[in-house]
C-alpha cells in the first residue's frame, strides 16, 4: 500500500505579491524552497489563514533571500498582499516508510526570512 504524507511545509509565510495577468503558479524565495526541499515545478497546496481559501498550483523559483511569495494567474484572486498562508507538498510512499518519514518544516519570520 502506498499513501500520501506531508513532505514539506512552509508555515505562516506572507503573500508579498499577487500578479493576476501571469501564466499561473506561486513564486517562492529560493532560500525558502531549499529549506523546505521544494523544487521548481513541484505541486503544492496553498492554504490561506486569513480567508480559508485553498488551492493547488506549482512552484516557480523566486530570487534568493528576497522574501518573495507571489500568487500568479487566477490564484492571485485567492489572497491579498499581506495574507498569511501555509504552503504544503505531499509525497507518496509505502506505508512502512511513511511511518518513519520526517517532513521538512520551515517557520519563516514575519518578513519571510529564515531564522537561526
Amino acid at each position: 500500500m502506498t499513501i500520501q504524507v506531508l513532505k514539506s511545509k512552509i508555515h505562516r509565510v506572507r503573500i508579498t505579491q499577487a500578479e493576476l495577468h501571469y501564466v499561473g503558479s506561486i513564486t517562492i524565495d529560493e532560500a525558502l524552497m531549499e529549506a523546505a526541499n521544494l523544487i521548481e515545478g513541484e505541486k503544492v497546496q496553498v492554504v490561506n489563514v486569513n480567508n480559508g481559501e485553498r488551492l493547488e498550483t506549482y512552484v516557480i523559483k523566486g530570487p534568493r533571500n528576497s522574501g518573495v511569495v507571489c500568487l500568479n494567474g487566477p490564484a492571485a484572486r485567492k489572497a491579498h498582499v499581506g495574507d498569511v498562508v501555509i504552503i504544503i507538498s505531499y509525497a507518496s510512499m509505502p506505508f512502512g516508510e511513511a511511518k518513519n518519514f520526517n517532513p521538512w518544516l520551515v517557520f519563516p519570520d514575519p518578513d519571510n526570512k529564515l531564522t537561526g
